[in-house]
Parts: C-alpha cells; sequence; structure tokens
C-alpha cells in the first residue's frame, strides 16, 4: 500500500441517532409472553431505516419505545445522546389512519402539535403568521396547496394522509416515526406518496424509521431494511439498500430491485417458519 494511499481519510459516518441495546417488553403481567425481546439496533441521524417482519412480531412496539409512550422492562433505549425516560419531543408521528380531528380544517389540524410541544406552544400566539406560513408551505410540499381551509371529510384518503405528514413534521422533529403510513390506501396513491416521503426526506435530512409492511415499501424508500423475528421480536436480519438516490419510481421494476425484494421476503419467511 502506497503512503498515499494509507493516509486517505475514512469515509464519514453519521453518528448513532436512535440505539435499543438488547431491549426487552412485555404488556400486562410479568409472566405474559414479551412483545419484543433482546432488540438490538442503531439507526444513524439522517438515515432513513425500515422495520419490517411478521404480523405481531413487535414493530409497532419498537415505536413506541423508541418514542418514549412505552418503557422497557429490561435494556436501554437512546435517542438524541440521551436515554428514553419520558415522550421524546423531538419525534413526530404519522399512522396508517390519519387521525385528523374532523371539526379542526387541515391548517388547525397541522398547528396541532404546536399547542402542546414547547417551545413552540409559548411562542405559538405571538408568532402565529410564522407558524401559518410554515403550515402552508408543508401543504404546498405535499401537494395539497389551497386546501388548508377545508375539512378532514372534504379530502381523499391520501389527501389526508399527506395532511398527517404534514402535522407530523410542522414542529420540524429530528426524528420521524412512520407506522404503516400507507397500508390503507390503493396502490397508486401509496406509490404517489412514496415519492413525497422521499422528497420531504431529502430536503429536510430528518431521520426517519418506518414500520410497514410492504417490502417493496421498505426497499425502495429506506437506506436499511431492519428484519424482525416472529413474537417476541428480535432482530434476525439487516439489509442495506445501496441503489442510487434520488429513485424514481421506476427502480421498483429492476431486476436489482426484485433481488433486494426477494432477500427480504426470503427473511420473513424463514421468521414464520421459526415461530
Amino acid at each position: 500500500m502506497s503512503v498515499a494511499a494509507s493516509l486517505e481519510p475514512a469515509a464519514f459516518e453519521p453518528p448513532v441517532f436512535v440505539s435499543l441495546d438488547g431491549v426487552t417488553h412485555a404488556y400486562g403481567t410479568s409472566g405474559g409472553v414479551p412483545a419484543v425481546e433482546g432488540l438490538t439496533l442503531a439507526v444513524r441521524k439522517g438515515e432513513f431505516a425500515a422495520v419490517v417482519g411478521p404480523s405481531g412480531c413487535g414493530k409497532s412496539t419498537l415505536m413506541k419505545l423508541a418514542t418514549g409512550l412505552q418503557f422497557p422492562r429490561a435494556g436501554t433505549i437512546m435517542v438524541a445522546g440521551e436515554a428514553v425516560k419520558r415522550p421524546v419531543k423531538i419525534s413526530g408521528m404519522a399512522f396508517q389512519a390519519p387521525t385528523l380531528l374532523p371539526w379542526r380544517t387541515v391548517i388547525e389540524n397541522l398547528m396541532l402539535p404546536l399547542e402542546i410541544v414547547e417551545p413552540h406552544r409559548s411562542r405559538l400566539r405571538s408568532n402565529k403568521a410564522e407558524y401559518l406560513a410554515r403550515a402552508e408551505a408543508l401543504l404546498d410540499q405535499v401537494g395539497l396547496r389551497g386546501m388548508g381551509a377545508k375539512f378532514p371529510w372534504e379530502l381523499s384518503g391520501g389527501m389526508q394522509q399527506r395532511a398527517s405528514l404534514c402535522r407530523a413534521l410542522i414542529h420540524e422533529p429530528e426524528l420521524l416515526m412512520l407506522d404503516e403510513p400507507f397500508g390503507a390506501l390503493d396502490a397508486f396513491t401509496r406509490e404517489e406518496l412514496w415519492c413525497v416521503i422521499r422528497d420531504l426526506h431529502a430536503r429536510t435530512g430528518v431521520t426517519v424509521i418506518l414500520v410497514t409492511h410492504d417490502l417493496r415499501e421498505a426497499a425502495f424508500l429506506s437506506d436499511r431494511v431492519f428484519c424482525m423475528s416472529s413474537r417476541p421480536g428480535r432482530i434476525i436480519a439487516e439489509a442495506v439498500i445501496d441503489l442510487p438516490r434520488p429513485r424514481d419510481i421506476d427502480v421498483t421494476y429492476t431486476p436489482a430491485f426484485s433481488e433486494i425484494v426477494h432477500e427480504l421476503r426470503a427473511h420473513i419467511v424463514h421468521a414464520r417458519s421459526a415461530a
């Protein structure tokens, strides 16, 4: 090896932003079967990670643990360098159901986290124009320009989910947790929203953890995919998605993409058969 080669700097690797180390959690009595057991994973700052696995494997439990909505019986959870001992304020969440309040307009629904999360809650009244402009800009980015005065029932399912994504991002979280956010949508709308979240991630650099049953979705959006075992859930495989970014939906029809999806499916099949 030449001297020049030996002095070449190592590639920059962002710090770990979310880590679960040896985490075990069960619901109900202490004798219950754990939802997750010995669960260990690490997600780097700015990374888009996906978690897949058989039904009931603890994917949603992982999300609750990482955001401080549940606390483990054993193990350590860290977010942004701090142990999770309370709800994580720097996180935003979007779920399969948009859960927009029907009596509030779209823009009022977007403002809801600002009424709860500090320091925005204290600043909202005196800086309302600034926050309204931020909300309108988010709606514009997801293709909902001019829809702020509408009520949720006036929007299609896909439009409601776009608004739900905006609400999760309005307080500019450092961590975005997505729990099956596109599962209830038709295939075409789902692919449209893949591109919306792809662009939002590229624009904001937010760290994203996506829980999904859709292996194509995981492969298209993610930098890495974690595969979980059957209950009690733990990580049994990790796949690096080395497809170049930005990714167009056409990549999902290529042999390289199909190979990734088949590999992920093989891990899930193995997890189910081992249950």
